[in-house]
């Protein structure tokens, strides 16, 4: 385990575990924490042996979103190079599964972090919202991006234009959350990826980014894309491995090649 700033990193089983910890403030988050969470990110997936990664926040809360202290007196140009914008799309498009393991507050910041994941598993008991529009601005970090291709228009719209909290109860039942649990989400998230890194990498990579680009083209722009990527899968050691060992009634041998 490493901790650097207030972010702390472990590596179990092929899963790595990332906390934002500033818990003093609810996990608020500020640029600083961001940028060492994208660095800590970042090195964790130069290692090769790590093939999922999860997100959470140590004491009671995900993230009560970002710091207002710290945004309170900005200008416009301090306001945009405070975002978070970077990291979290950096986080978005990593080539391996990313879960957000949701306890306590997900708000503002904190939501748009979750969302920058491909899946969210949330405690019963967790509040999540974009509350900006009580402070007199708007989600700058992906939430009126992110959020409405997630949960469809007027429920994000809902969420943004009321700055409300939700349930996770709510949240599952609108496509927010992808699993509910009474215990510690990050056990649940644990669980949930166990079975999707024992899949072919160079496939989950392919997979991965075929769904990221037909989200922002034409039908027909997605479907080359697909068909592309289905082909060059055929250049690797897995799919010749993966295929073999069906016809063979065992059990593949997979190298990431």
């Amino acid at each position: 385990m490493s901790k650097n700033e207030c972010i702390i990193t472990e590596v179990k089983d092929s899963v790595g575990l990332v906390y934002i910890d500033r818990t003093e403030v609810m996990n608020a988050l500020n640029r600083m924490l961001i940028v060492e969470l994208g660095k800590k990110i970042k090195e964790m997936c130069a290692d090769a042996g790590v093939r999922a990664i999860i997100i959470s926040g140590k004491g009671d809360h995900f993230a009560a979103g970002a710091d207002i202290a710290e945004m309170a007196q900005q200008n416009p140009h301090q306001a945009l190079a405070f975002s978070f914008n970077d990291v979290y799309t950096m986080i978005e498009q990593l080539p391996v599964p990313t879960c957000a393991a949701i306890k306590g507050y997900a708000l503002g910041g904190g939501l748009e972090l979750a969302l920058a994941c491909d899946f969210r598993i949330c405690h019963t008991s967790a509040k999540l919202g974009l509350p900006e529009i009580k402070l007199g601005i708007i989600p700058g970090a992906g939430g009126t991006q992110r959020l409405p291709r997630l949960i469809g228009l007027s429920r994000a719209k809902e969420i943004i234009f009321s700055g409300e909290f939700i349930t996770a109860e709510k949240a599952y039942q609108w496509g927010l959350c992808d699993r509910l649990t009474d215990n510690d989400p990050v056990l649940e998230a644990v669980s949930f990826l166990s079975t999707i890194i024992k899949r072919p990498s160079l496939a989950l990579q392919a997979a991965k980014k075929s769904i990221m680009f037909g989200l922002d083209s034409s039908l027909k722009e997605g479907l080359e894309y697909e068909a592309l990527s289905f082909g060059i899968l055929f250049s690797t050691h897995d799919q010749k491995e993966g295929m073999k060992a069906f016809i063979e009634k065992r059990k593949p041998n997979f190298k990431g090649c």
